[in-house]
């Protein structure tokens, strides 16, 4: 799933708090469609359930996926793989087609501060907005944050 060189350096522990990011193979629009996007989020909540992440924020935006987590267990790569495992494997089969979804690997931020775990949060909910898919925060269907969007 993922280059031994980007391996280098990256250092996932239980109760760290993470920003991940992940992008489809060749930025193809796939959740575009509200029905994968729907199977994407619940992938983000199937891992939840399992107790490895606790999700402070998520988008699903049309050809990647930004998350913020705490890891409760395992490994970032573990987490990941059963994320983009499981997501391709659904979409795949409700599209009637083996599907290489993701592009390999993935970028990942440690955050050290709770001041910082707000501000990310607030940063993923309001990506839709930047990115010109909705004019106002809270509106965009695929995406959640566990903290109201007024500061």
């Amino acid at each position: 799933m993922s280059s031994r060189h980007l391996q280098r350096g990256r250092f996932s522990r239980p109760g760290g708090i993470y920003v991940l990011t992940t992008v489809t193979r060749g930025r193809l629009p796939v959740f575009e469609t509200a029905d994968s996007a729907r199977i994407v989020i619940d992938c983000l909540r199937d891992i939840e359930r399992a107790r490895i992440s606790h999700s402070f924020a998520w988008v699903v935006m049309p050809d990647h996926v930004h998350w913020l987590l705490q890891l409760r267990q395992g490994t970032l790569g573990a987490c990941m793989q059963r994320f983009k495992s499981r997501s391709s494997r659904l979409i795949g089969q409700a599209a009637g087609s083996a599907l290489r979804l993701w592009q390999p690997s993935y970028f990942e931020h440690a955050l050290r501060s709770d001041e910082s775990l707000l501000r990310q949060a607030r940063y993923i909910a309001a990506n839709p907005v930047r990115a010109g898919l909705v004019d106002q925060l809270g509106v965009y269907p695929f995406a959640w944050c566990r903290w109201p969007s007024d500061p």
